[in-house]
């Protein structure tokens, strides 16, 4: 369910947060050669955690499900969500952040600027977790 979140940079970072608890109480405090016990830096814990993050798991399921609509045809219910336009006027405020908004600040932080997000995630390959 997590290709279809649209997380703030503010949710990310408390997902995170919440992995580094999780894992901080997995592999315990760490001992000092003087016997004091302390805490184990996030640093640290990448070190002994050596699988992604959460957040860089969920970008990139989100980018193979990308791949996965931009290859639908344009009949199936969920290819006319993500490309249609919806009628009517909008809240006022703050427009939310899309999904397709996510999906290009994802494409950007891989340095893939410029190009069209269909094209590139239906490339296939570009976005796997290394």
């Amino acid at each position: 369910g997590c290709e279809t979140w649209s997380l703030t940079q503010r949710e990310e970072h408390r997902l995170q947060v919440f992995e580094n608890r999780v894992l901080r109480r997995i592999f315990g405090p760490k001992r000092e050669d003087d016997g004091a016990w302390r805490k184990l830096h996030n640093d640290e814990l990448k070190n002994l955690y050596s699988s992604p993050s959460i957040v860089r798991v969920i970008k990139s399921r989100r980018m193979r499900w990308a791949g996965h609509v931009a290859c639908m045809d344009g009949t199936r219910g969920v290819y006319r969500v993500l490309v249609g336009k919806p009628e009517g006027k909008r809240p006022l405020g703050r427009p939310r952040r899309r999904w397709e908004d996510n999906l290009r600040r994802d494409l950007w932080e891989m340095n893939e600027t410029g190009f069209c997000w269909r094209r590139t995630v239906s490339g296939g390959g570009l976005w796997l977790i290394r």
